[in-house]
């Protein structure tokens, strides 16, 4: 094997090694624990090796918050079988809030402003997609006129606040599920009778 291509799947080890350090700080301690220096540390190495991969904390942390959210679609993608649309969605839902509750500081920097709000909507691209095209296949399915754009924010939004809500300890995590997914329920509900 050519001595460059050794380097380079060290290189993307090290860089893998460096985005799992970082998760873990982030997801025991929050994104103010999350450091250049402190993953650096915890790797035993010297901060310059972390900026070799990294430009700064806010390039560490956009590619944690991105992982966060392939693990959310993974998450999703755990629903994809279910046949019926409509219990689809709510099994979405309930994925959606699951993840929240057991990811507290993620959840929250994948929603915070350790990201700037273009930085967030296009770490949360693959997200929305799903739910988009479950609100298509649901909209298609029903029958029902809805701009999904405009829909897919109120579902998101309602999720979110919820989820928020359940991990602040507000409602609890186990009922923030179920208000949640009781809430999409009345929301589609609405929107069918509107038809």
């Amino acid at each position: 094997m050519p001595s460059s291509d050794r380097r380079a799947r060290e290189r993307a080890d090290v860089r893998e090694r460096i985005i799992a350090a970082a998760m873990e700080v982030l997801v025991a301690e929050g994104a103010t624990a999350l450091t250049m220096r402190r993953v650096a540390s915890d790797m035993d190495y010297t901060a310059p090796v972390i900026y070799q991969h990294f430009a700064n904390k806010d390039a560490l942390i956009a590619e944690v918050v991105r992982r966060g959210y392939d693990e959310l679609v993974d998450r999703l993608d755990a629903v994809r079988h279910v046949p019926d649309v409509d219990a689809r969605l709510a099994g979405m839902a309930a994925e959606y809030l699951r993840f929240a509750g057991e990811n507290e500081h993620l959840f929250e920097a994948m929603n915070g402003t350790a990201l700037s709000a273009d930085g967030r909507r296009a770490a949360a691209q693959p997200v929305i997609d799903v739910m988009w095209n479950l609100v298509d296949e649901w909209v298609q399915k029903h029958q029902v006129e809805l701009e999904i754009g405009e829909a897919c924010d109120i579902v998101w939004g309602t999720l979110y606040g919820i989820a928020t809500l359940g991990r602040l300890g507000t409602f609890g995590e186990a009922r923030a599920r179920r208000l949640g997914v009781h809430a999409l329920q009345l929301l589609l509900q609405g929107w069918r009778s509107t038809t």
